[in-house]
């Protein structure tokens, strides 16, 4: 009866088209996971990130705040260490999906000019000339083959959690319509529209992951000098890339007019905020209903928001934590 009466819901919103995932091979997990999205209405899952050195401390301290722990846990394959983090990574994402959390994984990368471990400034937020890029875009180069390399290296982590049925929020390659990461505010078919797709090809049909639902993750937009980020649809790979679209908001920058723009482009698939500093105030909420989730970034828990916010929006009759999610088998 449930499942029939989530149906006509969907129907009557006119979402049932795009329900299905962008991979058509999708495994049943990463299916249930999007229609609960799906099913959220004008409720909005909480969202707490950590650091992959301490995947579980912002999280917890979100718990110790405000008595509840966020309905979704996320981290990050930034490899800026010696060792590869992606074991201690899938390690965390088992324990966090036991306990009932949802999985949200994202990576900020290195150049693939560049060797691991990654400086944040010297590689990640880095210059990629466009001669590199061409090369980058263009099957069969040395810099494609270095770029698959880096791919495959965390492709084999989000295998291990396949094998385990977890279903994952996969956000790659965020805030790209920003100045600030070596793959942004790079315009045009072959620039980062180019990027994502070859991405979704290598993950999904060349090592045949699954079990990822794809989040395209851009950050609001702003006309700050040499911090700007550019309108979303200048970055969109297109819908059958894509499952669902978030952006990034920092210090209380929630514009009504970027929240439109954003759902328009979506045209039905659900909406998110991956990242978050200052979290939303309830008329905030009350008047962006469609965000499927916040999820705020690691410190800024404790720098960016007071105790009496935190609790205000984890008591929100509409705010679902870790004890409220109900994934239909």
């Amino acid at each position: 009866m449930k499942k029939l009466l989530l149906l006509l819901v969907l129907l009557v919103n006119g979402n049932c088209f795009s329900q299905t995932p962008a991979n058509k091979n999708a495994t049943k997990e990463a299916k249930q996971f999007l229609s609960y999205i799906y099913s959220l209405g004008d409720r909005v899952l909480s969202g707490q990130h950590s650091y992959n050195e301490e995947p579980e401390s912002y999280y917890n301290l979100a718990e110790e705040i405000s008595g509840n722990f966020p309905a979704v846990w996320g981290t990050d394959f930034y490899w800026n260490r010696e060792d590869n983090p992606g074991d201690r990574i899938v390690e965390a994402a088992r324990k966090k999906h036991e306990e009932g959390a949802i999985i949200t994984l994202m990576w900020h990368v290195g150049r693939p000019i560049d060797n691991p471990p990654f400086g944040w400034r010297t590689s990640v937020q880095a210059e990629l000339s466009d001669a590199d890029w061409e090369q980058l875009v263009t099957t069969g180069t040395p810099l494609n083959k270095r770029w698959q390399d880096q791919v495959d290296v965390v492709a084999e982590s989000l295998k291990e959690l396949q094998e385990e049925n977890i279903p994952v929020l996969w956000r790659p390659y965020h805030e790209m319509n920003g100045v600030w990461f070596w793959w942004g505010n790079k315009k045009g078919e072959k620039g980062f529209k180019k990027l994502w797709k070859m991405l979704y090809d290598r993950m999904v049909n060349y090592h045949q992951l699954n079990n990822l639902i794809w989040v395209w993750n851009a950050n609001g937009p702003r006309d700050i000098p040499k911090d700007e980020a550019f309108p979303y649809k200048d970055f969109y790979p297109g819908h059958e890339y894509v499952d669902i679209l978030a952006t990034d908001v920092y210090h209380f920058d929630y514009e009504q007019k970027d929240y439109q723009e954003l759902l328009n482009l979506a045209e039905g698939r659900p909406i998110a905020l991956g990242e978050v500093g200052e979290l939303p105030k309830i008329d905030i909420l009350e008047q962006q209903p469609k965000w499927s989730w916040f999820m705020v970034w690691s410190n800024w828990l404790e720098t960016a928001n007071s105790p009496e916010r935190i609790k205000e929006i984890y008591n929100y009759p509409k705010t679902i934590t870790r004890d409220e999610v109900e994934i239909e088998d």
